[in-house]
């Protein structure tokens, strides 16, 4: 059993543990009979620092572990190759850790062998993992092995970084290495939880039949990078259970009553339905996590974008892809000429428009909101439906907010006309009163173009309206206080770097119309 806390948790707190609790973590998972523990990350590109184990060279770590005393386990660290010169890492005799794991992506292999062969001629037992595991076709795999066979590391591990492995799946992969792979190389298993399956998978591994030594990674808590990882007290269970160990699980136990509550209650981690989404998609979770900052698109929405990304890019985040996939996506050509004819019936260039946005201001300061409403006023609401208020038109631009409509309504008789963009998938039964193009409505000269605000600003700018009020556009405080309603705080975490880029957005509006903010906003100069 190897724990990968100290390194693959430092993911989740930028691994500032403090030092004591580093020291202490390391001690109790000694004493626990752990047989391998990975102390942090060596990476030239950070700075020295006690209380974190992610460190510059080999000197730093002994500084780290200097009263730490050596028992059962073997200490490790990890490299991920180029981010460590190999001048920065002293002979094995100078050091508190025994041995190196090195990772690197298929493409780097050939360069990073020889890096791998001068850790092992410092004398370290060197690990070689295979990062993204199901990046690799057979053929592939096989010729890595053969060329990891002319290496001879002391160990060589399966790595499922995105968390797509089922239990067949990872039999598939162990089978073609151990078939392979030189008889005296250990075989490792390094998992994440993306399919809640790190300790089945796990376990399965330790379960197949070989004549060679087995590794099964895991993290106390789970701790760990996206989803998390196989939980080191449930397979130190398992290992004493089915696999004759003797791991004291009252100490690791300790470290998360002691040391790891604390951060988990901070910084979560675990299995999320976003990391689950990737793992789905077979895709890099920062496409998932792109689409998700949008904040407009539904989840069936998002996954027609997240098939749509080639092979050759699914593991390897390519964000101006994803930004074009996702304008492209959004624009849906629609015919919206008479659309436009009817709505001028009702919204003229004679008309006030007071647009309703969903910020709890809208409740707060209502009466003033009533006594700006007469018989010029045409009033609209923006991706939400205030049934306190006698809207005329609901404009709909998000595929998520047209979601939670769609709720509301199924309680409620909306006697508003709703307007949907051409971005938006329809619902059975939810059908709108009008479809206007999305992509004719964007302002090219503001930055957040598809902010719904401006895209309903613009269809008033077609029809002809100047004058108008806004009311519940508070911005973003921050606070849980936000909306108007529980049911539409889909964020509060904006930043103020957004109320400031809305606010010089509406600025550049003040050449189209005269705008009056009836309520208190982030976004009022």
């Amino acid at each position: 059993m190897l724990d990968c806390t100290l390194r693959d948790g430092g993911y989740v707190n930028d691994w500032d543990f403090g030092h004591s609790v580093i020291t202490g973590t390391y001690k109790r998972l000694d004493e626990a009979g752990i047989d391998y523990i990975e102390v942090g990350f060596l990476d030239d590109r950070r700075p020295f620092d006690m209380d974190r184990t992610i460190m510059p060279d080999t000197d730093s770590l002994n500084k780290v572990f200097a009263n730490v005393p050596k028992k059962h386990a073997i200490p490790v660290a990890m490299i991920d190759y180029g981010t460590c010169s190999i001048d920065n890492i002293g002979p094995c005799s100078s050091t508190f850790i025994d041995g190196i794991r090195v990772i690197f992506k298929k493409e780097k292999i050939d360069e990073a062998l020889p890096f791998c062969q001068a850790i092992k001629d410092k004398g370290y037992k060197l690990f070689i993992q295979a990062i993204s595991i199901t990046a690799y076709s057979d053929m592939e795999l096989l010729e890595y092995v053969q060329k990891i066979n002319r290496v001879k590391p002391y160990a060589f591990s399966i790595v499922d970084t995105y968390g797509l492995l089922d239990n067949a799946s990872l039999a598939r992969y162990f089978y073609l290495i151990d078939n392979n792979l030189s008889p005296d190389v250990r075989l490792g298993y390094h998992d994440h939880n993306n399919f809640q399956l790190g300790f089945s998978n796990t376990a399965k591994f330790l379960s197949f039949e070989t004549k060679r030594e087995l590794i099964a990674d895991a993290t106390v808590y789970g701790m760990g990078k996206s989803a998390g990882n196989c939980t080191s007290e449930l397979l130190a269970m398992h290992m004493n259970d089915r696999h004759s160990k003797n791991y004291n699980l009252n100490l690791i136990l300790e470290i998360i009553d002691t040391d790891l509550m604390s951060i988990y209650q901070k910084h979560y981690w675990g299995y999320k339905y976003d990391f689950f989404i990737a793992a789905m998609q077979k895709c890099h979770p920062n496409y998932v996590k792109h689409l998700l900052d949008k904040k407009a698109l539904s989840i069936s929405s998002i996954n027609e974008i997240l098939a749509k990304i080639p092979e050759s890019k699914k593991l390897h985040y390519d964000k101006d892809w994803m930004e074009t996939a996702y304008l492209d996506y959004q624009k849906r050509d629609q015919d919206d000429h008479l659309a436009y004819l009817t709505l001028a019936k009702h919204i003229s260039p004679q008309k006030k428009a007071l647009i309703l946005g969903p910020g709890r201001t809208i409740t707060t300061h209502s009466a003033a909101i009533k006594n700006a409403v007469d018989d010029d006023t045409v009033v609209l609401s923006a991706n939400f439906w205030p049934k306190e208020y006698a809207v005329d038109f609901v404009f709909i631009s998000s595929a998520k907010r047209y979601s939670k409509l769609a709720d509301v309504l199924h309680q409620d008789t909306i006697d508003s006309s709703l307007i949907l963009t051409s971005n938006i998938s329809t619902l059975p039964g939810y059908s709108p009163d009008f479809v206007l193009n999305y992509e004719s409505l964007l302002w090219p000269q503001v930055e957040k173009k598809d902010n719904t605000l401006f895209l309903l600003l613009s269809m008033l700018h077609r029809l002809g309206v100047t004058q108008v009020f806004l009311a519940g556009f508070d911005g973003f405080g921050n606070g849980q206080g936000d909306y108007y309603q529980r049911a539409y705080e889909f964020s509060h975490e904006q930043t103020q770097d957004y109320n400031a880029t809305m606010q010089r957005d509406l600025a550049l509006m003040a050449g189209h119309f005269d705008i009056h903010f009836l309520t208190p906003s982030y976004y009022r100069q």
